[in-house]
């Protein structure tokens, strides 16, 4: 297997692909022969590292020295650059994967970011490590899926159901302002606080219910696409390795769990 091979997981009815040379990205997601993912270039569901979403006009500071990311969202740069690199595939059987990234240049700390997939004909468990090779930096994970709206099996559009206990006020630069207000209705490029754990629920009505749920605190739900819609849990908000920046270092990687689960429903 080369870095350029796909990966697939098959259990049960549930099919996973996973692209080791388009930045680790997870190109299908199939249940019952249907597909929930996009599948236009950059969509599917991609890794978020070393950070999640925007940062803030590309920059960042770790003691006295500030680091400057390629802009890739003016003003800003988004979602890290681990998606943009080469992943090796460092294990893979026929329902579960581990893949590799070493962080290089544009990132100026040496370390690795690992996924690990684990697939079941009901779930889908994704982890992710990263990890400082010797200085310490500040760091966020997470995924970005894209879900499609409108699947064959089912009888109505994707509807998704979340109680946050409150969403990131965003300012005309997109970032985060540093208050909290009471979540606003549709539609979102937001990010919203649920400090008891992400716990996301998706129904495609008829076909498949899905929820997403993690112990991290903080979740970006994208509604804007008229195809698809987004919901990336996330280690911190947009900006966050600025504003609550969590420290890698040697003996503290950051660790980051996401489960996906489902169950089938029966048309009405």
């Amino acid at each position: 297997m080369t870095a350029d091979d796909d990966v697939q997981l098959d259990a049960g009815k549930a099919r996973l692909v996973i692209a080791p040379g388009d930045g680790g990205a997870l190109h299908s997601l199939t249940v019952d022969g249907t597909e929930l993912l996009r599948q236009d270039p950059g969509t599917g569901c991609f890794v978020m590292a070393p950070w999640a979403g925007r940062l803030g006009y590309g920059t960042f500071t770790v003691g006295d020295q500030t680091y400057r990311m390629p802009i890739n969202n003016p003003p800003h740069s988004i979602h890290g650059t681990a998606r943009d690199g080469a992943w090796e595939v460092v294990s893979a059987s026929a329902t579960e994967a581990t893949l590799r990234h070493r962080l290089t240049d544009p990132w100026p700390f040496a370390g690795t970011v690992t996924q690990r997939f684990a697939l079941t004909d009901t779930g889908l468990t994704l982890s992710l490590r990263i990890a400082t090779d010797h200085d310490p930096f500040p760091a966020q994970g997470g995924w970005h899926p894209w879900f499609l709206r409108e699947l064959p099996p089912a009888t109505g559009p994707l509807a998704v159901d979340f109680r946050p206990a409150w969403q990131y006020e965003r300012g005309a630069d997109f970032l985060p302002t540093g208050r909290h207000i009471a979540p606003t209705p549709p539609p979102w490029d937001d990010c919203f606080g649920m400090p008891d754990g992400v716990l996301v629920r998706l129904t495609w009505p008829g076909f498949l219910e899905l929820t997403i749920s993690s112990r991290v605190p903080d979740v970006v739900v994208w509604t804007l696409p008229e195809e698809s819609l987004s919901v990336e849990a996330q280690s911190g908000p947009p900006d966050g390795v600025n504003t609550d920046p969590r420290m890698v270092t040697p003996d503290s990687p950051l660790d980051i769990r996401v489960d996906w689960t489902w169950r089938r429903l029966s048309p009405n």
